[in-house]
């Protein structure tokens, strides 16, 4: 016991008084008597096996948590399609080179389903999007960074296109492909529709822009798509003004969280240019509009 008290600066009978309170806590005798010195018991040597991983287990949370320490752990990524293979990827590729200990976990899902996920602290970061014309809501518990922005236009077969700009009087009588699993595309239709007087036949849902595309052909409607994104022979994607829809990317936190360096790391790598997070639409702060699908790196989208 005095020499445990003195390699700790402690009087013995402190080290006596922690020993006794830790064998409450552990229901059974920690030390015995060996002569004029004590030595541990059965229980004692297996508490004590127990201690040098749980001391581990603390030096390693310590180092993780160090701000100056080297970035380590598994972020938990979920979002739109578009928004990981054209962002999120090429960033892991890098942080994969350039920090080895620094893993993800990505899932595919709509903006509803992630924000959901994000208040519940079951993702660490969201990509998500919305339409100027439909914006998102942000809960207060969550903070976004605007990313990148893209045009979206009017999805027809190219053997009915008028021009290359669109009057959506000419489609007032079209049945319209809206979005499966997101309700900002629809949104976004019905508020064009309702600006140039009339009330849009939604009758298909499609999550997949490919399959929005065959359903184009095949004569079954009309529905928005991104403008500058490459289409099949046959469809056509008109220009909309007056007024225009355009998409914005964002990169969605639970507030408070961007400082975990594993997760700076990752936002910095999506926005490059340093931008902070903030709300959706700030006035004069939209991101500026790129091509389809990835700005190049020397172009950064933020």
């Amino acid at each position: 016991m005095r020499a445990v008290a003195e390699a700790h600066h402690l009087t013995t009978s402190t080290v006596s008084q922690q020993i006794a309170a830790l064998a409450r806590e552990a229901g059974t005798d920690l030390v015995e008597p060996a002569g004029r010195r004590v030595r541990l018991t059965p229980a004692g040597r297996r508490l004590s096996d127990h201690a040098v991983t749980i001391l581990a287990a603390m030096d390693a949370a310590r180092v993780d948590l160090d701000p100056d320490a080297e970035p380590a752990g598994t972020l938990r990524v979920g979002g739109f399609a578009t928004g990981i293979r054209v962002s999120l990827l090429p960033v892991l590729a890098e942080l994969a080179d350039t920090h080895p200990r620094v893993d993800a976990i990505v899932s595919e899902y709509e903006p509803v389903e992630a924000f959901r996920l994000l208040v519940d602290d079951d993702l660490d970061l969201a990509l998500v999007y919305d339409y100027n014309l439909a914006p998102a809501s942000l809960n207060p518990a969550l903070e976004a960074v605007a990313l990148w922005s893209t045009p979206w236009g009017l999805g027809v077969r190219a053997d009915a296109a008028r021009g290359t700009t669109a009057d959506l009087s000419d489609y007032a009588e079209e049945t319209w492909i809206v979005n499966s699993r997101n309700t900002a595309d629809e949104a976004a239709v019905r508020t064009l529709a309702a600006l140039t007087g009339f009330t849009p036949r939604i009758a298909h849902q499609i999550d997949s822009l490919d399959l929005v595309e065959d359903l184009i052909l095949g004569g079954y409607g009309v529905g928005l798509l991104p403008l500058n994104r490459p289409v099949r022979e046959g469809v056509s994607v008109l220009r909309l003004v007056d007024p225009v829809i355009v998409m914005t990317a964002y990169a969605a936190t639970r507030r408070g969280r961007e400082s975990w360096a594993p997760l700076r790391l990752l936002l910095d790598g999506l926005c490059p240019a340093g931008g902070q997070p903030g709300p959706a639409h700030a006035p004069g702060s939209a991101p500026p509009q790129r091509d389809w699908p990835r700005p190049a790196a020397a172009d950064p989208p933020c």
